[in-house]
């Protein structure tokens, strides 16, 4: 499909746009204030964004609310969960460090965003602050943030995400399974795959990512 009339530089694009408010350009600090804290603590969702020269990739984290540790002001860390082994966050990130961050709470129409650098690291005391339970990650994610911010609820409001009513019903919601059969162009039924996602999320999602020996 060829796209006509496209936008192609800053200028041109503020040509459509109004300027920000002084309160939005405001609003951004370098920091983890406190109330930034609170909300990341009380979290169970983060996307993480990353990208180099070639790719991007929006990954979701998730874990229970404050599974992402506030280590300081300008340090964020999480540990590592099994996943499907792509490492398509984590190959960026071993590439180019910028990193940003979408913080969700249930319930809650504005949301969090913060942007910086991030590394993988062992360092045991990291490994340490991010453990959940009994469950000691081998990795984690350290994030520095350069810039935080609250964002407004517009995007979720429109979207009436935690309106119960707006939910589809059983029948109209995607399946997963059977997506994942198109994908993959396998013969099993929709049914097995199933029943093999339902054994992979009741059994298996909380280790540590990372190899077994």
């Amino acid at each position: 499909m060829a796209v006509e009339q496209q936008i192609t530089d800053r200028t041109q694009l503020r040509t459509v746009y109004r300027e920000p408010s002084q309160a939005v350009i405001d609003k951004v600090i370098d920091h983890i204030d406190a109330g930034a804290a609170r909300f990341v603590q009380a979290s169970p969702f983060v996307v993480l964004s990353t990208a180099t020269a070639d790719r991007a990739d929006a990954s979701p984290r998730g874990g229970p609310p404050g599974f992402v540790r506030v280590l300081d002001t300008h340090h964020l860390a999480w540990g590592d969960l099994t996943g499907n082994n792509r490492l398509d966050s984590f190959g960026n990130l071993v590439e180019q460090s910028n990193v940003g961050l979408l913080f969700i709470v249930p319930g809650v129409e504005e949301t969090l965003r913060l942007s910086g650098s991030a590394v993988l690291c062992q360092d045991p005391e990291i490994l340490d602050a991010c453990t959940i339970g009994d469950r000691r990650p081998k990795t984690a994610v350290v994030v520095t943030v350069q810039e935080c911010y609250i964002q407004c609820g517009a995007a979720l409001r429109r979207s009436a995400l935690w309106d119960t009513a707006s939910w589809p019903t059983d029948e109209a919601k995607p399946s997963g399974a059977a997506i994942l059969k198109d994908h993959i162009g396998t013969e099993a039924t929709v049914e097995q795959i199933e029943a093999g996602l339902t054994d992979y999320y009741d059994n298996h999602i909380w280790l540590a990512g990372g190899r077994d020996d």
